[in-house]
């Protein structure tokens, strides 16, 4: 259950206030115990919570775009450094990218997931205003990215898989950044990945924003949780180009058909893992389970494969995205019909 200090969403209401009567009935129960029979406040709270799993399931499998975006937004949502206490184990972070310093919205570490020794890479954006700003709101610059790479190329030497978690609204969009060449590495990080010779497994585990995103997010297997999203621009950054005016945001949002689901049946990603019932924020160790059981058996998939065929698989999924045609029928051409 969200903090009270913790932001509300709206479409939560009903679940909250639902939530706030359920404690209210657990502490009565709780107080009267010693004193006298509570059969009857043990039958109401066991109705209770049974309706309030009703609740969740009914609002949660019901969201439209936006309220997806929320979901993947909200402060009590689980990070990548919480992802890392609850999954991994023997973990060593690294730190810097040879050239100017240490950017903390990329996180790298090794790590041991179960039997598999592998290199870990994720966004973080911080929990606290000192956090976030230290991490620039997990909007990585150019030595962010430049970090990442040094660490797979470490792990392909070392032969060991390589995890990445994506949760970013985008690459760091300042001045600083584009002077240091923002778009020409997260373009080399799209080459080098491509070309990797160690398995690489991808998770989005809350926003996966444009190139910030796709700049650690070339693998072998693609997965989101279930209320995040993946696009090539935020339903902000979209309806501030194409509607002049960021309050637009959810009609982008349903324009960019960027969920999980929707991005499961064009065939961009693999899986969806599931959540909690209520979202991630409601219980990080399921979560963190969810994702966990997902690698495993996606390392286990991938560990015996051959290189060469492992970076044939990586080349055909990403060439078969996408629809396209070569050329235009003689109606089209004729002018009888609209191209499509």
């Amino acid at each position: 259950m969200p903090s009270a200090s913790e932001p509300r969403l709206s479409f939560e209401a009903p679940i909250l206030e639902m939530e706030a009567r359920l404690s209210d009935m657990e502490t009565q129960y709780a107080k009267n115990r010693s004193a006298g029979d509570t059969t009857k406040i043990a039958e109401q709270i066991r109705r209770l919570r049974r309706e309030l799993a009703a609740l969740k399931r009914e609002i949660y499998s019901q969201l439209d775009p936006w309220q997806i975006v929320q979901v993947s937004r909200h402060a009590g949502r689980p990070q990548t450094r919480d992802y890392i206490d609850l999954i991994f184990e023997q973990f060593i972070e690294l730190h810097g990218n040879r050239a100017l310093g240490d950017d903390k919205a990329i996180v790298t570490r090794l790590a041991h997931l179960d039997e598999h020794k592998m290199m870990f890479i994720g966004h973080q954006k911080g929990k606290n205003l000192a956090e976030r700003t230290a991490c620039h709101f997990g909007c990585a610059h150019p030595e962010g990215y430049r970090k990442a790479l040094v660490k797979m190329r470490l792990a392909a030497k070392f032969g060991l898989p390589i995890i990445s978690f994506i949760d970013t609204p985008g690459a760091y969009p300042g001045i600083t950044a584009e002077e240091r060449g923002q778009a020409a590495v997260i373009a080399g990080n799209l080459m080098a990945m491509s070309q990797i010779p160690s398995p690489i497994v991808c998770v989005v585990i809350g926003e996966g924003g444009s190139g910030g995103a796709l700049g650690i997010g070339i693998g072998d297997r693609l997965a989101m949780l279930e209320f995040t999203y993946y696009s090539v621009i935020s339903p902000e950054g979209c309806a501030s180009i194409l509607w002049k005016g960021s309050e637009h945001a959810p009609k982008a949002a349903a324009s960019l058909k960027m969920t999980s689901r929707d991005l499961l049946r064009f065939g961009i990603i693999d899986e969806v893992i599931p959540e909690p019932l209520g979202g991630a924020h409601r219980d990080h160790r399921e979560a963190a389970a969810n994702i966990k059981s997902f690698l495993i058996h996606a390392l286990r998939q991938l560990k015996d494969l051959p290189i060469d065929e492992l970076l044939q698989r990586r080349y055909e999924k990403y060439r078969k995205i996408g629809v396209y045609r070569e050329e235009a029928s003689d109606a089209e051409r004729n002018g009888q019909v609209e191209p499509v």
